[in-house]
């Protein structure tokens, strides 16, 4: 199982969620739990992208066998639903495993967690940073006329 927002798709997401299916071994399934719009503003930002249109295109992705969106009040429900082996936690995802270790065993879920290590460095590796391109992006007049 991997969690995340998906708000803008970067080369980053792919490679967290193929570093993440690769944790299972041979034949593993890769379920994909995604943020609600509630859990995202709460913890980052407002997103961009509604949460269903992140759930749709993270469905596309050819290395997700499943995804969901996530709970707004407890994300420990999604996971005793799913019942996963392994929890894959992104690089840049703010958890302590040690904690939610604990909290997965008081909870009865047995499912190892582990850290994906690899990270796809580029200058829009992050969804905040193409954000901030397109803020401080100066466009020419006439170029969404078509949008």
């Amino acid at each position: 199982m991997a969690t995340g927002t998906f708000d803008l798709i970067h080369p980053g997401h792919g490679l967290y969620l193929e570093e993440a299916k690769k944790l299972g071994g041979d034949g593993a399934r890769l379920v994909v739990v995604v943020a609600r719009d509630s859990t995202v503003r709460a913890r980052k930002r407002v997103p961009i992208v509604p949460e269903k249109q992140r759930l749709e295109v993270v469905q596309m992705l050819k290395m997700v066998d499943e995804a969901v969106l996530g709970s707004e009040t407890d994300m420990f429900s999604t996971v005793s639903k799913i019942k996963p082996d392994i929890i894959a936690i992104g690089p840049d995802q703010n958890f302590d495993l040690d904690q939610l270790s604990e909290e997965l065993e008081k909870r009865g879920i047995e499912a190892e967690v582990a850290k994906v290590k690899g990270y796809h460095r580029s200058t829009l590796d992050s969804s905040c940073k193409i954000i901030k391109k397109i803020k401080e992006s100066d466009f020419p007049p006439g170029s969404f006329k078509h949008c």
